[in-house]
């Protein structure tokens, strides 16, 4: 299986300790590794693994190359720009079919945290079987633990079957929902939470892009003369219109499958997720560098080099670092993208 890992995120979300230059992939949010390169390290334990490659954006190209280790430097692939996960996923298509016509693809977030290896393998190996067995569209979900309002779900058909190898097809996919619809998909017992994570044959890809995105698949058409002439292509990248994955195919499609994972997952996508999978204090604070915590509770603290103090307040995050200071209630989080949105839009592109 070719593994194809998409570290061209921004990770808005996680300012000011995330910045343009160093996104929340590159950053040691977890541990002593960045979060690339624990995802780097997993897959290349996967008996499966044939290749890994990481596409990304070229202001990140130099820092991957020069930072993570156990993967080929002619295996980070650089888009013209950013376009969303459905022309960055078509594009790898082109070129591991290009060399492996009937190629395997598994297709990994750069930057989510996965605890559970054994369970994490068993789930890719199953949805290896099925696309081997289906030419479906395969994508891995995760049981959820409660009413998350920050995850997509995917609702799925309650029918067992020996031929679906432990899958299911999928019904619908839903995005993130408010609270009292998030409490019914968990009672209903037939959501997963979306991880971002799709096995598929190239062929069955792209063949679902020409009839779900005829526009994207002829620019990829294009795209592909280029390529097998060792021409650029920016001009035409330049002509995408931008798209997820999950909207362009994955909704619109017929011959979806789900493997319920049963790996502990988080896609850390706020502070208040990174919060949820730290070891907290007896009155639930998280201090993370030089900091304390006096008379609060349920506080997140994480100041890289100078000392930071809380004081008689609860459920905040603050985040220090050497030239911005973020201060923002826990259920605000959600809306830092905001911030950074503002902060651009008033010409602060150094603190970005």
């Amino acid at each position: 299986m070719h593994c194809v890992i998409l570290a061209g995120g921004s990770g808005t979300r996680f300012w000011p300790y995330s910045r343009t230059d160093r996104p929340k992939q590159l950053l040691k949010i977890i541990g002593n590794q960045s979060m690339l390169q624990m995802t780097v390290d997993r897959l290349r334990k996967l008996k499966l693994t044939k290749r890994i490659y990481i596409i990304t954006r070229k202001e990140l190209h130099d820092s991957i190359a020069s930072e993570i280790k156990g993967i080929n430097l002619e295996n980070i692939i650089v888009e013209p720009s950013g376009k969303n996960t459905a022309p960055a996923i078509g594009l790898m298509s082109l070129k591991i079919s290009a060399n492996d016509p009937e190629a395997v693809m598994g297709v990994f977030p750069a930057d989510h945290l996965i605890v559970g290896h054994r369970d994490f393998e068993k789930s890719i190996n199953q949805a290896h079987r099925m696309v081997k067995k289906h030419s479906g569209l395969i994508t891995i979900g995760i049981k959820p633990t409660y009413a998350s309002t920050a995850y997509g779900y995917i609702q799925f058909e309650q029918v067992k079957s020996k031929e679906n190898l432990g899958g299911y097809r999928v019904k619908t996919f839903a995005e993130k929902p408010h609270e009292k619809l998030a409490k019914r998909f968990l009672a209903n017992g037939d959501f997963l939470w979306n991880a971002g994570i799709f096995v598929w044959e190239t062929n069955t890809l792209l063949s679902s892009m020409e009839t779900h995105m005829p526009e994207l698949y002829e620019y990829l058409g294009e795209i592909k003369k280029c390529i097998q002439k060792d021409k650029p292509f920016d001009h035409i990248w330049n002509n995408i219109t931008p798209e997820s994955i999950d909207y362009g195919v994955m909704e619109k499609s017929d011959n979806i499958f789900v493997i319920p994972g049963t790996f502990k997952w988080s896609d850390l996508g706020s502070w208040n997720a990174l919060y949820d999978v730290l070891t907290k204090s007896k009155d639930g604070n998280v201090v993370r560098g030089s900091g304390m915590v006096l008379g609060g509770e349920n506080n997140l603290v994480h100041s890289n080099g100078r000392f930071t103090a809380i004081f008689g307040a609860d459920n905040l995050v603050v985040i220090n670092t050497e030239d911005a200071t973020l201060v923002v209630p826990k259920e605000k989080v959600e809306n830092i993208k905001d911030l950074v949105s503002w902060l651009r839009k008033e010409g602060h592109e150094d603190l970005l």
